[in-house]
Formats: C-alpha cells, structure tokens, sequence
C-alpha cells in the first residue's frame, strides 16, 4: 500500500528519528506494521523528507534511485538507532552495549559516500548536489549523540515515536499535538462520561 508521507510523519524533529519513526507501535505484536516492507516507499520517503527536513538538511535534497539496493543498510541505521536512543530516553543514558551496532551501521551507510559534511551552515555538505539517503540517514543519527539532544529525547505517550522535544521548557508530552494529543484527550473524554454514566445508572 502506498504511504502518504504527511507532516505527521515528520515530527520525529530529526530525519533519523522520522526514519526509526516508520515502524508503527513498535511495542504491539499484534499491530505494528514497518512502511518500508515495499523498499519503493523508502524512495518516496526521502522525497518528502527532502522537503520536511531541509532546515536540518541544510537545503540538500536526498536521493534513493536505488531503494531495493539501499533498504538493508537503511534498515540496519533505523533498528540501530531506534534501540540505541529508545534505551536512553528510559535509562536517561546511552548503553555503551549498543553503540557497536549502532557505529557499525552508521559506517554501512556512509561507506560509498564521497561528500563533506560538518560545514557551518552547510552541515550536509553541498545544498547544489543532492545527497544519497542512507549516508544523510547515518549523519542524522550520529548527530543524536550530542548530550544535548539525547536530554531531550522523548518517547511519545500515544504512539511511541521518538521526537526531540525542542520547546522551551522542555515540557513537551506529544509527538504532535494536533494528532497524539487529541486522541489522548478523546480518550480520557470518552472514559469519564463513560464512568460517569456507569455511577449515574448505579
């Protein structure tokens, strides 16, 4: 099925955090679903996300004309992460037990890379020449390791994203206030009229 990349998709805060983003309730057997099982949405992916992430991106745009090629390494950065920086926001600290894995998959994704990256104001390199996804994916994810960022690490209470909370105070509950947020409050409106029905009718 095709996915409809929206801006919901996005609201990890960092390409690396939309990417572990694409597996939906990671902690439910019984439901979650990966929207890269078709390798082609990795392609459609990194189209929007040339568009939702090209603050963080610097204006460069990705690439995957090759997405059949690239999804095993996209995969390997995505689990990588999604362990390493999931097991921080709960122990408040990164486990030194998944950094290998995590170092080794971000190495697969800029192995055939022949850019620069690290520039001010241009930290994905050249914003002229586009930029192949995984090795933008890999630079993402190790950017996450500044103290900094994995302070505000958080772990959406609806959904179970990953999101960087950026506001200022750090009070930030949802991945997206306007979808997780709602359907929370829903939720807790549909259990206390229910409730309430159920003591009126005692």
């Amino acid at each position: 099925m095709t996915v409809s990349w929206t801006p919901h998709r996005f609201t990890g805060g960092l390409l690396a955090l939309d990417t572990a983003n694409t597996v939906v309730l990671r902690g439910d057997p019984q439901k979650t679903f990966d929207r890269f099982d078709n390798p082609q949405e990795i392609a459609r992916f990194a189209d929007a996300a040339s568009g939702f992430r090209t603050t963080e991106l610097g204006g460069r745009r990705l690439e995957a004309p090759s997405p059949q090629a690239i999804a095993p390494v996209v995969v390997s950065i995505r689990e990588a992460t999604d362990r390493l920086f999931r097991g921080a926001v709960s122990k408040g600290a990164v486990a030194t037990g998944d950094l290998p894995g995590f170092l080794r998959a971000c190495a697969e994704g800029l192995a055939g890379s022949r850019t620069e990256v690290g520039a001010p104001g241009r930290p994905f390199g050249d914003p002229a020449k586009p930029i192949a996804f995984e090795a933008a994916l890999a630079v993402s994810a190790l950017s996450l390791l500044r103290d900094d960022t994995i302070a505000r690490l958080r772990i959406c209470p609806n959904c179970t994203w990953l999101f960087v909370d950026r506001s200022r105070n750090s009070s930030r509950l949802w991945c997206d206030m306007a979808v997780c947020g709602n359907r929370q409050k829903a939720s807790r409106h549909y259990r206390r009229r229910t409730a309430a029905k159920e003591v009126s009718n005692a």
